[in-house]
């Protein structure tokens, strides 16, 4: 689907919104009242993708998949958490990590590899959590270099 909005720097381009709408029942951390949102990508800016909260178009966060891009990153849900989600199998499962970017200086930016939202992307519904194995992960895990 393709749809013409401003971006988060106030440009007009047509975003790729994957999917349309994802339900968040929970909200994310400090943001419960927000339950709705949509992920879209600019082509010229993956692996990084948007996650726009519904209701509130200023809250845009920077988002990326761990596939490929972070070594040995392995999250492990606790059980409690899949089920919310109704996630019977891993390869349902779409990991988002929270990229927190500093204006000043970009290649500092850090991904939050302990709390990330989880979508099931069969039902399009996520949940924020943390993780089984939290203590294996930085919540502020340098983004350049990750793979390296």
């Amino acid at each position: 689907m393709k749809v013409l909005e401003d971006t988060p720097a106030g440009e007009k381009t047509v975003l790729r919104v994957v999917p349309a709408r994802i339900q968040l029942p929970w909200g994310l951390v400090g943001l419960r009242e927000y339950t709705q949102a949509e992920l879209f990508h600019l082509p010229d800016q993956l692996p990084l993708r948007w996650l726009r909260l519904v209701g509130e178009p200023s809250l845009d966060f920077v988002v990326v998949e761990p596939v490929g891009l972070i070594a040995d990153y392995v999250p492990e849900l606790f059980d409690e958490d899949a089920a919310a989600i109704g996630l019977e199998s891993a390869d349902d499962a779409l990991v988002l990590n929270i990229v927190t970017v500093n204006r000043d200086e970009p290649v500092t930016a850090t991904v939050n590899l302990v709390g990330p939202i989880v979508v099931n992307w069969k039902t399009k519904i996520g949940r924020q959590v943390i993780l089984a194995n939290h203590g294996r992960f930085n919540a502020r895990h340098p983004l350049l270099g990750a793979a390296g």
